[in-house]
């Protein structure tokens, strides 16, 4: 069966509501949790963007079942890979096992606030997978050495390393991703239900791992009103990893996607209360392979109604269809 799972959206809630939120999602009977981690919205509309980690270290320490996973962070320009490292080994034990390090090449809409420009996709893509391996090293145990392409590291080790360190994902869009993830990777994370992904990510190594998808979703008893607030929240969705990746603050967002308009945005996105358009709206990414859907509810003060709805009414009839 298809898990389930509930996204920590830190582009439209501040830290202490997306911790309750996911104390509420492990209450609610969610398999899974992921959370972004942005420097800004992708929109001004939603209208947050806290630091993740912290919020993850929080979650950790106010759940108990439910699994927590970056979704995904980028180790190459915001973040040097060997602070990745410490940072996914001490979430790893605070959560008590819990965690999964979701890895992804980057968008310029976060990584340029260093100052280091935005490098083509082929360079960030070198980036990433020496970043991986930077990662590992340190997850090895002992004290690393590294002078690479893009970084160097100086005798560094992690002192606080869980006995099994955590599961690394890295997230695709194309054959060079997939090529990358079927090779370093324990899971693979792709935003869109393409089966040609998870193919490829199998030929290259990926296969029997898990595969972890994302969805948005829009709840409300009235339709009318989801329709709207996804327009206005969530309208960048289907622009695409390639444009996305590439557009630099929310104010480009803005200006992209000025023409789409609420129908379609509706016509990706399941809007209202019948769990029959929610269910139908995961089939896709059933049907493709993946193994684990997280679902990203649009508008960060709706959370506790979608929760107590889900528990009582959308992940039963998930369960039911699979």
């Amino acid at each position: 069966m298809v898990q389930i799972g509930y996204t920590m959206m830190t582009e439209q809630a501040g830290p202490r509501e997306l911790v309750d939120h996911v104390v509420r999602a492990e209450e609610a009977g969610f398999d899974f949790s992921v959370t972004s981690d942005h420097y800004f919205p992708w929109l001004d509309s939603q209208g947050h963007s806290p630091y993740a980690w912290s919020v993850l270290g929080a979650a950790a320490h106010a759940t108990s079942r439910i699994p927590l996973m970056t979704y995904v962070t980028c180790p190459t320009i915001r973040y040097h890979p060997a602070v990745i490292a410490q940072k996914a080994a001490t979430l790893h034990l605070l959560s008590e096992g819990r965690f999964r390090l979701g890895l992804g090449s980057g968008e310029n809409l976060n990584e340029h606030v260093v100052g280091g420009g935005w490098p083509s996709v082929d360079v960030r893509h070198e980036m990433l997978e020496e970043a991986v391996d930077i990662i590992r090293a340190l997850f090895a145990g002992g004290h690393v050495n590294h002078r690479g392409t893009h970084f160097d590291v100086e005798s560094a080790k992690l002192w606080d390393l869980p006995a099994q360190p955590p599961p690394i994902g890295i997230a695709v869009s194309g054959e060079r991703s997939c090529a990358l993830a079927g090779r370093r990777a324990d899971l693979v994370i792709a935003a869109e239900p393409k089966a040609e992904l998870l193919d490829s990510f199998s030929r290259h190594g990926g296969e029997g791992k898990p595969r972890v998808g994302q969805l948005p979703v829009c709840f409300d008893r009235d339709r009318d009103a989801a329709v709207r607030r996804a327009h206005d929240q969530f309208r960048w969705f289907g622009g695409g990893w390639k444009v996305n990746s590439e557009l630099p603050g929310p104010a480009s967002f803005a200006s992209a996607t000025q023409f789409v308009r609420p129908d379609d945005v509706a016509a990706a996105i399941p809007c209202g209360d019948d769990p029959e358009d929610f269910v139908e709206a995961v089939r896709p990414y059933v049907e493709a392979g993946f193994t684990e859907v997280a679902l990203v509810q649009v508008g960060g003060d709706t959370q506790p109604a979608f929760l107590e709805w889900a528990h009582k009414t959308l992940l039963p009839e998930f369960r039911a269809a699979w």
